[in-house]
């Protein structure tokens, strides 16, 4: 692994102002994508409601009364008609409400944060920019300003909570606004881009500082 990354500097105009080092630890990581995979699966299983449900012949209405005597009929002893053998009875091993959730361990998800991030920066997909503050909290301005650098399609991460900036990308479909704190893999790896400034560079390293 080299000792340094460096990215292109671009204004708001994605005019090129200055080159940056960044520090190696996170940008110029080696790539593991079998670690990205698990730590994608993992989060995508955390969200999972997991309320889903059938129901048991214990929770089918009815059914309490023996539909037919045992002996003397011809016919198949029954003991219920809510039997998941009979039409409208229960579910046999039907899915039931669980938590699907699981955690890998926190130097795993470090490692593929950090593998996200260098894949991004190898491929040319970060874009740094000198500043990213609002005027107002408009959608078309964020949206104009992401045009501008070339990503509209992007993931924008702040170093700190931004009312501006965040609400002015509540409804933009395609980019998103996060907090340092809040980057995980599977957003990085969602959008095409990841835009940040030096503050979010900054706290990005802080984080994941050894």
């Amino acid at each position: 692994m080299s000792e340094s990354a460096s990215i292109e500097m671009v204004s708001r105009a994605n005019e090129p102002v200055g080159r940056v080092d960044l520090p190696a630890a996170v940008f110029a990581a080696p790539v593991r994508e079998h670690l990205l995979h698990d730590v994608v699966r993992m989060q995508l299983a955390n969200r999972r409601a997991g309320t889903h449900a059938t129901k048991t012949r214990g929770a089918v209405s009815g059914g309490g009364k023996k539909p037919w005597r045992q002996k003397g009929t011809g016919r198949a002893r029954a003991g219920s008609s809510r039997s998941p053998i009979w039409v409208g009875g229960a579910t046999t091993f039907g899915p039931q409400p669980r938590d699907y959730s699981y955690r890998m361990p926190r130097s795993a998800r470090r490692t593929a944060l950090c593998s996200a991030l260098s894949a991004k920066l190898r491929d040319g997909q970060i874009k740094l920019v000198d500043e990213l503050a609002l005027a107002e909290p408009k959608t078309k301005l964020l949206a104009a300003l992401l045009d501008g650098i070339g990503a509209p399609n992007a993931l924008v991460l702040t170093a700190e909570r931004d009312d501006v900036l965040e609400r002015a990308g509540r409804n933009l479909e395609r980019a998103k606004v996060l907090r340092v704190e809040g980057a995980n893999v599977y957003d990085i790896l969602r959008y095409e881009y990841l835009v940040v400034d030096q503050a979010a560079v900054d706290a990005l390293a802080r984080r994941l500082a050894e």
